[in-house]
């Protein structure tokens, strides 16, 4: 219904990449827990990080089906690949996009859509993850200067020496009593900005996770992304089109779980026959197949109610919170059906089983994506 010739194309296009350059390094690349900055301008090589951006500043254009349909097929094969394109995409480039001013957009956009550089979203921090408005990081106005302190958490593509900065969250007064939130632009140089990465990750291993430190970071007042005071509206409306990506990538491990599964119980023999054969293994792959088939169906829609300017974020939370969850049993069903081999590293099972965990935290838990959803079917009137 929603897949044009294009679509098909973008597909094959991306698996058949994902199959030649990411899967033969995956598992290697998960055991050091190594962020490669090859891969990723091999990524960029084929477009993948201009694909959302506007031909005026050197990208493809693509609607938001195309964007879905590539990080379904790289978290196929590997989440953290898709992590650092789906990262990059909607929360990198997507908040300069829509909301910078035209020398902003002029200044950064081009740069981050050939995949030498990467862009950080500075939201979260070790008290404010699900409630963003518990934001601590402040940004205090000196003359034509913001003075920025605090500090942010599992920031993605944030500490690699190809991250060019961060869009970051602060506090930047008081309004009527309350806190007054502002998004401001942080280029990695600034002085007093320092990077760290995270490791010893259960998952998404070879991604670029960070913490951000900011000590009296001097940034111009030009740098503030929208209007000052929308810092909160701005970063919760990136995460609408985010979840769409998130949801993208539990499709895609949920699809490349169900293939290493299927694949292994037919090759598995028990009892003088394959597994898939015994009606109880028959029956669980054809209910993840089912599954699978229905949150790509829910993802899609979600797609093309954006790409065609419609309200899309019922539908972008519901896909989240519908494809995170098909993606943790659907996996949890194939580390079943490979028994013992599948709690070994040598199978890439218990690669999908880790990195699929995150997908009911990450740009909003599962919780919080039902409290989304209950809102918009109106328990709360």
């Amino acid at each position: 219904m929603y897949l044009t010739e294009e679509h098909h194309l973008i597909r094959k296009t991306v698996r058949d990449f994902a199959e030649r350059e990411i899967r033969p390094l995956a598992r290697e690349l998960d055991e050091s827990g190594e962020f490669s900055i090859g891969l990723t301008k091999k990524m960029g090589d084929i477009g993948l990080f201009g694909l959302r951006t506007p031909a005026k500043y050197g990208g493809n254009a693509l609607d938001t089906l195309s964007y879905v349909i590539v990080i379904e097929e790289l978290a196929r094969v590997d989440s953290s690949q898709a992590a650092t394109i789906a990262a990059h995409i909607s929360l990198g480039i997507g908040p300069i996009l829509n909301y910078g001013t035209e020398e902003q957009k002029e200044k950064y956009i081009p740069m981050l859509s050939t995949g030498e550089a990467t862009w950080a979203f500075g939201l979260t921090e070790p008290d404010a993850g699900s409630d963003s408005r518990a934001t601590k990081s402040s940004a205090r106005l000196e003359e034509d200067h913001w003075i920025i302190n605090g500090s942010k958490i599992f920031i993605t593509n944030g500490a690699s020496r190809i991250n060019k900065g961060a869009t970051v969250q602060v506090v930047s007064g008081q309004k009527n009593g309350e806190k007054e939130f502002s998004t401001i632009l942080v280029d990695a140089d600034t002085p007093g900005f320092k990077r760290v990465p995270m490791h010893g990750k259960m998952m998404w291993r070879a991604s670029d996770t960070a913490e951000l430190f900011f000590d009296d970071c001097k940034v111009p007042f030009s740098n503030v992304l929208g209007k000052r005071g929308e810092g909160s509206r701005i970063m919760l409306n990136t995460l609408d089109s985010g979840r769409l990506a998130i949801a993208a990538m539990g499709l895609g491990l949920a699809q490349g779980a169900f293939e290493l599964a299927l694949r292994y119980a037919k090759e598995r023999k028990q009892f003088g026959k394959p597994i898939a054969q015994f009606q109880i293994n028959a029956f669980k792959l054809a209910d993840m197949a089912t599954k699978i088939e229905l949150a790509r169906n829910l993802l899609y829609k979600g797609a093309w109610l954006k790409s065609t300017d419609q309200p899309f974020a019922k539908e972008a939370a519901m896909a989240k919170l519908y494809c995170s969850e098909i993606a943790k049993e659907v996996s949890d069903e194939a580390l079943q059906l490979h028994g013992g081999y599948g709690l070994m590293k040598d199978y890439d099972i218990e690669r999908f089983y880790r990195d699929q965990r995150i997908l009911q935290i990450g740009e909003g838990t599962s919780e919080i994506q039902r409290l989304v959803i209950s809102r918009y079917i109106g328990c709360y009137e």
